[in-house]
């Protein structure tokens, strides 16, 4: 993708995007691929020791609360998850800006399996079976998205929310499966093409 000059001129934090993707060694798309594999089959299954990785998120989702706390409740409930979907996303747009498709692979990818666990608390709106963590006083705990959909006059919906986020992230994950394969591929012809 060639950015025009005039954008350029204009935005120059877009310079970065006139330049080539880095071209991805086979082995290490072949490596990603069955990760990748991996991971999908066992998020399916709903275990597996892959899914690990998601206690990775629940420092960064506990620590939007704290950071948020300062700009009122609403965004101080709703700041675990805008910090829990916000690293890996910013994560994705530096790789990205890098040219690095394993980079923004990774981070998007992860981006989007956050929808699932995301999915799974946004089910227990009403219900509050879930075992809930806390940051401070255990006897403050609010719900997250109990609290939001509540207050959003969408309580009665929460498990259709859920089946549709948990779907966003399904989609979300194989389509940048596909991508990173589709953008490996495509790095590693224009390669080839400037040495020949």
């Amino acid at each position: 993708m060639r950015v025009p000059v005039a954008w350029i001129e204009r935005f120059p934090f877009l310079e970065p995007l006139e330049g080539d993707w880095q071209p991805v060694p086979v082995a290490a798309l072949v490596i990603a691929c069955i990760f990748y594999g991996l991971f999908l089959l066992q998020a399916a299954q709903g275990s597996g020791v892959l899914l690990m990785m998601d206690l990775v998120f629940v420092p960064l989702h506990e620590g939007g609360h704290l950071l948020f706390r300062w700009f009122g409740e609403l965004l101080m409930v709703a700041g675990g998850t805008l910090l829990q979907l916000g690293v890996p996303l910013m994560l994705a747009a530096f790789f990205f800006f890098q040219r690095q498709v394993l980079g923004t692979a990774f981070c998007a990818f992860f981006f989007f399996e956050q929808f699932l666990p995301i999915s799974t608390y946004m089910a227990d709106a009403r219900a509050q079976e879930l075992p809930l963590l806390a940051v401070g006083d255990s006897d403050e705990v609010i719900h997250d998205w109990n609290y939001l959909f509540g207050r959003w006059g969408l309580l009665e919906h929460d498990t259709q929310i859920s089946q549709i986020f948990r779907c966003l992230g399904w989609i979300g994950m194989i389509g940048t499966v596909g991508w990173m394969i589709w953008r490996s591929l495509d790095s590693r012809r224009i390669s080839r093409d400037d040495q020949a």
